[in-house]
């Protein structure tokens, strides 16, 4: 099996010398454009997604292929009470905006195996906690925030459940992942094809793709390489950087960041690399779980990753832990 973001989009001398900073500097949070208003319409549109994902993938796989992909009863059965679920948010938002609402955008998924739709499954779940985490802040109405509130925990249960059929940690960090609006769309966007005419565009934007390379092994905590395809060509091409300088990945886990300098690998490819994912540290768990990551020219001392700074993301990596949380699920 190999290991790669699951997704077309989704760690130097790194070690101990990886500056890490709380995540209450790192990314922009505050209100867009538009207020609350906007702010349900993104959620809409990540639960149109979700239903969608869920409503193709039950139509595509029966309940014994995904008995022989070896998710035994009652997988399905609650595959189906997920899908009731984004149904549910999808018709309380879009009721609750009124004439405000957005309208549905039209799809693409890459899975074509009961265990690829999973996977994905599992990888949507995580962005959809993190979306609502990084939103929370940001909205005024504080009844909304109650709303928000109580659909981030039904999906964090839905991406806790996944995560155990996998066989991965349903619960691999202390603290949730927050990210912010132009981050989880530029997530979502590599799966919308298109918007339903008229609607207004919503006032966030997609960062340049970033393509993660498979590995041969499991992405573990304070040892593993990742490879980052055509990052410095693409960037270079798009005048987001200058030859001489430094890019720097910055993975987000929990509330934590942390900065890795990336270099250029050998040959024409244009590949930049990191050595080894960051590590434990003294006051820092490892990041594990399903991690985040994005290039950027922000090195974590004289300047934080911002969305001004980011010149590709965001992308996605499935970390093992080293020493905590070892627990078979």
């Amino acid at each position: 099996m190999r290991y790669s973001s699951l997704l077309p989009v989704v760690a130097a001398g790194l070690a101990a010398a990886a500056p890490v900073e709380q995540r209450d500097v790192a990314m922009d949070f505050n209100p867009p454009p538009g207020g609350d208003v906007t702010i349900l319409n993104y959620a809409l549109t990540l639960e149109y997604l979700e239903r969608k994902f869920y409503q193709e993938g039950l139509a595509n796989y029966t309940q014994a292929d995904f008995v022989a992909a070896g998710f035994p009863d009652p997988f399905y059965a609650n595959l189906c009470e997920i899908y009731y679920d984004e149904k549910t948010h999808v018709s309380f938002l879009a009721g609750a905006l009124g004439t405000a609402a957005v309208h549905e955008a039209t799809y693409s998924f890459p899975s074509t195996t009961p265990a690829s739709f999973v996977a994905l499954s599992s990888v949507l779940e995580g962005v959809g906690v993190s979306a609502y985490l990084g939103a929370a802040a940001a909205i005024v109405d504080k009844s909304y925030l109650t709303v928000a509130g109580s659909i981030l925990t039904v999906e964090s249960r839905h991406s806790s459940y996944i995560r155990a059929a996998l066989k991965q940690s349903p619960f691999p960090k202390p603290f949730d992942t927050p990210l912010d609006f132009n981050d989880v769309y530029s997530l979502a966007a590599q799966f919308i094809t298109g918007f339903a005419p008229g609607d207004p565009a919503l006032p966030f934007k997609a960062f340049p793709a970033l393509t993660l390379q498979p590995s041969q092994y499991p992405y573990t905590a304070g040892s593993s390489p990742v490879t980052f395809t055509y990052a410095y060509k693409n960037a270079l091409a798009a005048k987001l950087i200058t030859s001489d300088e430094p890019v720097y990945a910055v993975f987000f886990s929990g509330l934590d960041t942390y900065y890795v300098k990336t270099y250029v690998t050998k040959g024409n490819s244009g590949d930049l690399k990191v050595t080894s994912l960051p590590g434990a540290t003294a006051t820092m768990l490892a990041p594990t779980g399903q991690v985040y990551v994005v290039l950027s020219t922000a090195d974590g001392v004289s300047s934080k990753v911002s969305d001004e700074n980011t010149i590709s993301g965001v992308g996605v990596l499935e970390v093992n832990p080293v020493g905590q949380r070892t627990g078979v699920f």
